[in-house]
């Protein structure tokens, strides 16, 4: 007797939960994000003619189109000083950003755009219970006010990503879109992104970077054993990590050496000949190509030996016979004679170029040498305690990485997922070590830690509060170490602060489109912005709101004058004026025009109503060729 198999109504799609399971388990190509079954998948598993539409290659997920519209919506945010919690406020040209990343790289837009070398991320791994997400990411700013406590609300809040909803890599993705997408317009022509992932996104993570930074801008997918411990999982001990590596121009980008290390160097200082005062010693490499090499005509001829015989080789030479002749007539070949006669040739490996710059290490695609376990210590090291923070990245990865992106003099590095800030760390430690001055920008949310971790007993109620907190510990503990040393630097100091910013709502009131339009609810409106100016704002406060629409980054220089008896703000050395007293004075106005700034920007408010006062302004700063006056 036979069975026959049952028949299925696929158009129905009434089929039994069972039945579900074991059409899932034959064609998984078919399961959705949710552990459905996408029956037009299905169908054309089974061989159906099935219509389509037109097939094209991409990537799409429920939610891609609103990634967009939160790109394009502009942010009514600002940025906030806190110089209470900084560290050399006014000197330092590092940040720290307490606020939800996507608002903050919106308003950093103008101020950073191509000023940035380097990203470094180390994202949620979406492991479905790490990572803070707005319920409506498409209102980011309103969702993080109520989140943290700034503005009265109910029901929408962050919470952690799962697949009940069937969203579980798309909900993901949503996240990470957008952010990328604005990350790279900060990036300089010649600049780089890494971004470090897992098993879980990296395949997803991959395509999202092919989209935004374009697939000719991939580097390579950076391999690191995080972990030298075998693990508990049932099946293969997961001991790495991936570490994606884009840039922003692929063409801009040099050939990346690692600098040289006591074990490398060491490998040279045993040879050296009369051109060692400008390419120093060198080190021999055998001219006779190995097995894996592939056989090639060309690459067997004789080269003269030391007794004028000609030697060929035993299978062929590494180089084609132009350059190793070139090299012979530059006494770049060394001739070594065995016990039964035979010659041997060797290249000499300079450790300097031909024009005296030092070679360096080729980096590799793997990273084995470097451990987890190392940023755990590091964090006791500073806390006291290995549960301060859990699995923060060591030091040395940010390091490797860092020096694999060529970041020196003062280039600026980006990290907006900072967790402990180990980046900051190895960046000021690095400065410290080679005497360059790399700037640090971390954006970080103050996600809330966890009432029975140490961290939150210590004082640190959220996670930028650790982040802050490290490295204040770091700029100390360097400072006391260098504390009565000789100043060998002739004066030079390193750059061991931060300026701590606050998202925030913007401190100008804006004109709500949305609210209601009857005559007293505008009437209402008016009155509002008759003073638009929200309460308990400071003069820093619309200050560097200021300096952030005008383009002007938050380091930027920044110095208060006295002209006609009232402070102006004098912005990048004189390049713009920011006057924001309330009573502006025809004196006010020709002392401002008579210092030439490139802009001037006043507070309406400061004008009192006064229409030929501000004429007066327009006309004096024309004649003057001040090209831009505006108030606000």
């Amino acid at each position: 007797m036979t069975t026959q198999p049952e028949q299925f109504d696929l158009d129905s799609h009434h089929i039994a939960e069972d039945k579900q399971q074991e059409l899932l388990r034959l064609f998984p190509e078919a399961r959705t994000e949710g552990g459905k079954i996408d029956f037009e998948r299905l169908k054309l598993a089974l061989g159906e003619t099935v219509d389509v539409g037109k097939e094209r290659y991409g990537m799409n997920w429920p939610g891609k189109a609103e990634c967009f519209k939160t790109i394009q919506q502009p942010s009514m945010a600002t940025l906030r000083p806190a110089p209470e919690e900084s560290v050399n406020f006014d000197t330092t040209e590092n940040l720290i950003i307490e606020g939800d990343n996507l608002e903050v790289l919106k308003l950093l837009q103008k101020s950073y755009l191509g000023k940035v070398k380097m990203i470094y991320i180390d994202p949620p791994y979406n492991t479905g219970n790490d990572f803070i997400y707005p319920d409506n990411y498409t209102e980011s700013l309103q969702t993080y006010l109520e989140y943290t406590g700034q503005v009265d609300a109910e029901g929408r809040k962050f919470g952690n990503n799962n697949d009940t909803d069937g969203r579980f890599h798309s909900k993901w993705m949503n996240m990470m879109y957008p952010r990328l997408y604005l990350a790279r317009n900060l990036l300089r022509a010649d600049g780089v992104i890494f971004i470090s992932v897992d098993d879980t996104e990296v395949d997803n993570l991959k395509k999202i970077c092919n989209e935004v930074f374009g697939e000719d801008n991939f580097l390579t997918q950076i391999v690191w054993k995080s972990r030298y411990n075998a693990a508990k999982e049932k099946h293969l001990a997961q001991v790495h990590e991936y570490i994606l590596f884009y840039a922003r121009n692929k063409d801009e980008i040099e050939s990346i050496y690692l600098p040289t290390n006591e074990e490398y160097l060491n490998r040279y200082f045993k040879n050296q000949d009369e051109k060692y005062e400008l390419r120093g010693p060198y080190r021999l490499q055998p001219l006779e190509a190995g097995r894996s090499m592939d056989s090639r005509a060309n690459l067997v001829y004789p080269i003269p030996g030391p007794n004028g015989r000609d030697i060929y080789p035993k299978r062929q030479w590494k180089w084609e016979k132009t350059r190793s002749l070139k090299a012979l007539e530059k006494g770049e070949l060394e001739f070594t004679k065995a016990a039964d006669g035979s010659w041997s040739i060797s290249t000499k490996q300079y450790l300097k170029d031909e024009s005296g710059d030092e070679y360096g290490i080729k980096g590799f695609s793997l990273i084995d040498n470097i451990y987890n376990q190392e940023g755990t210590k590091e964090i006791e090291g500073l806390f006291g305690s290995v549960k301060y923070f859990p699995f923060p990245k060591p030091t040395a990865l940010i390091t490797h990485l860092i020096n694999i992106a060529g970041v020196k003099n003062d280039d600026l590095i980006l990290d907006f997922f900072p967790g402990s800030g180990t980046t900051a760390h190895a960046i000021i430690a690095l400065n410290r070590q080679d005497g360059n001055k790399r700037k640090f920008l971390l954006i970080q949310l103050p996600e809330p830690c966890d009432k029975e971790t140490e961290a939150f007993q210590s004082g640190c109620s959220t996670i930028v509060e650790i982040t802050k907190e490290r490295v204040r510990r770091v700029i100390k503990k360097l400072n006391d170490q260098d504390a009565g040393k000789l100043d060998l630097d002739g004066g030079r100091k390193q750059d061991r602060g931060f300026r701590v910013f606050k998202l925030a709502d913007s401190n100008f009131k804006t004109w709500n489109a949305h609210g209601a339009q009857d005559t007293a609810s505008l009437e209402k409106q008016l009155e509002l912005h008759i003073d638009h100016i929200k309460e308990a704002r400071s003069i820093d406060d619309l200050l560097y709101e200021l300096l952030l629409k005008s383009g002007f980054p938050l380091t930027t220089p920044v110095e208060p004058l006295t002209l006609a008896g009232k402070t102006v703000h004098s912005v990048a050395g004189g390049m713009m004026f920011i006057c924001l007293e309330k009573d502006i004075t025809i004196e006010l106005i020709r002392a401002m025009a008579d210092r030439k700034p490139e802009r001037v920007v006043c507070l309406d408010a400061g004008f009192a109503g006064n229409d030929q006062l501000k004429a007066n302004a327009v006309q004096i700063f024309k004649t003057k060729e001040i090209k831009k006056f505006e108030t606000v």
